[in-house]
């Protein structure tokens, strides 16, 4: 088993990837630049989060074109484990490989703090040991975390389960103030169709170590830890 995070111009979230899945985990991990990855070495990527090329035209859209794009896509059509963190998730958009678009927060201001999300669905290779209904917490940094999507997608993202994680309050109740940035029906994170590949705007290599946690869990490496678990099976 062996897992990439890749590097873009911009990246500042990646190292923090890396000491998680070799320091905290003890997986065989690689921080490969964008221009030299190759599919073919690696089960699983992570594309971490930071401001890939200055978050120039819009957060993601630059990188969204990186030919590490085109061996990433290769990956998820293997249905091989693809997750995108924060800027991640943004790049995953504007490359097509994640429904819907990712707007500037509703305050216009940059959002920095722990929030609480609930695991609306356990079918993905990244929340398989997260039961569903259970509450999480994951600190946020985004500008540009606003998730969108017509009536009629999120519907069909509903049928097919392709909704991961909502904010909610610590009763676990979906509300307007537990909603950090105005993300239509407080969506934190979505899946594609075959749950192999999955986008969020939470940190969750910054919540896995107690010692970094002001509620003293780790929630955020039950995420890796599915990933381990889904590359076993």
């Amino acid at each position: 088993m062996r897992i990439a995070v890749i590097q873009f111009p911009g990246s500042n979230c990646d190292y923090d990837v890396v000491y998680v899945l070799k320091n905290v985990l003890g997986v065989p991990t690689d921080l490969v630049w964008h221009k030299f990855f190759k599919n073919n070495f690696y089960d699983a990527v992570i594309l971490p989060g930071g401001f890939s090329y200055g978050d120039y035209l819009r957060s993601g859209a630059i990188a969204s074109h990186s030919p590490a794009m085109d061996e990433v896509r290769k990956m998820a059509e293997d249905g091989r484990p693809i997750l995108g963190i924060c800027n991640g998730f943004q790049i995953l958009i504007e490359a097509g490989l994640l429904p819907g678009a990712l707007l500037p927060n509703d305050c216009l201001r940059f959002v920095c703090k722990w929030v609480t999300l609930k695991c609306e669905t356990n079918k993905t290779a990244f929340t398989s040991l997260i039961p569903e209904g259970k509450l999480l917490h994951i600190p946020i940094a985004h500008k540009e975390g606003r998730y969108f999507n017509t009536k009629e997608e999120l519907k069909r993202m509903k049928k097919g389960q392709q909704i991961v994680f909502r904010y909610v309050d610590e009763n676990g109740k979906i509300t307007f103030k537990a909603n950090p940035n105005g993300s239509v029906e407080n969506i934190a994170s979505v899946c594609n169709p075959k749950g192999n590949v999955v986008g969020l705007m939470p940190h969750p290599e910054r919540a896995s170590e107690k010692i970094l946690s002001p509620y003293k869990d780790n929630d955020g490496l039950l995420l890796f830890e599915s990933m381990i678990r889904f590359l076993k099976c």
